[in-house]
């Protein structure tokens, strides 16, 4: 126990932290925009393995980093826009739907690298994204080299959960995704487009979904493999709801969780040899499940919630 003491109490632990919670604050951020207009996305983990694959060779290819981040994001983008167009235009849906997008993408990610990159015996690998140390602010004393000398994409999704916030609550169409989520009849009277505007909602997550698996493939492994993204996808979606589809609470379940996952890595680096490593590895998954069955009893989410909306129903 005392090994375990020692490696919490470092910086590097904290820094952990904040890393590990980074993909999970773009996805989870991502299914909360969806959810909160009323489209379950069931297709996160596909979306985030595919803008991982596309992210990183487009980085391989043209070694430009910003270039893969933005490919990655177009990606999420376009699957998004793809389960949107089965559940918000066509209503289909949003549980098989979501199950297909994420059978798609990934079954897609692995034939385009297979396609691109062949069979190596050594994957291939980049230059990833390197520590960017913020002046005065990483002088600071603990604090400072674990939060504010990170990689460039942790600094965006820093700013990424008060600006989610701020769309969802302080505009007018952060305003529409809300009344489409709760009551799109109502929403559609007022003039709303409530397909246009789920379409927006899901496209947007799918765009945060891209920026998640860019951060696992560009920065967190700088590598793409087959299990980059090991269930982060499906994990984000518990955390919307132990997060009760709000921005800060969403972020701040993200964190916990990644507390959770750094905590178990440095359990198996502390000697611990007489426990199989599998139950380490277990440890963050049965807080997520243990969480969600606990929060999930008084979450109330949006009424609209996997609900399609025709509008010649009444």
């Amino acid at each position: 126990m005392s090994a375990v003491l020692e490696q919490i109490f470092q910086v590097g632990f904290l820094a952990a932290i904040i890393r590990i919670a980074t993909p999970l604050a773009f996805a989870t951020l991502g299914e909360m925009f969806s959810e909160r207009a009323g489209v379950l996305n069931l297709g996160i983990e596909g979306i985030m393995l595919l803008s991982a694959m596309t992210g990183f060779t487009a980085t391989s290819l043209s070694g430009s980093l910003w270039l893969g981040v933005l490919v990655a994001v177009l990606t999420g983008m376009l699957m998004g826009a793809l389960h949107a167009l089965f559940t918000a235009a066509l209503g289909l849906s949003q549980h098989v739907c979501g199950i297909g997008v994420t059978l798609f993408s990934s079954g897609l990610a692995y034939f385009l690298y297979r396609l691109i990159f062949g069979q190596q015996s050594v994957p291939p690998n980049i230059k990833g994204f390197e520590t960017l140390p913020i002046p005065v602010l990483s002088d600071i004393p603990v604090l400072g080299p674990a939060v504010f000398n990170q990689f460039s994409l942790v600094y965006m999704a820093m700013l990424a959960i008060p600006l989610a916030a701020f769309v969802l609550y302080r505009t007018p169409w952060g305003l529409s995704v809300r009344m489409v989520g709760e009551n799109p009849r109502a929403a559609d009277s007022a003039g709303v487009s409530v397909i246009a505007t789920r379409f927006q909602a899901v496209i947007l997550g799918g765009a945060l979904m891209g920026l998640a698996g860019a951060f696992l493939s560009m920065a967190q492994f700088n590598a793409f493999t087959f299990g980059v993204v090991s269930g982060r996808g499906w994990v984000a979606i518990a955390l919307v709801v132990f997060g009760r589809w709000d921005p800060w609470r969403s972020a701040g379940a993200a964190l916990l969780f990644a507390f959770v996952d750094a905590l178990q890595l440095r359990m198996q680096a502390s000697g611990l040899g007489h426990i199989p490593y599998e139950a380490f590895l277990m440890l963050p998954f049965i807080f997520t499940i243990v969480a969600m069955a606990v929060m999930s009893r008084n979450a109330v989410a949006p009424s609209a919630l996997l609900k399609p909306f025709r509008r010649e129903e009444r």
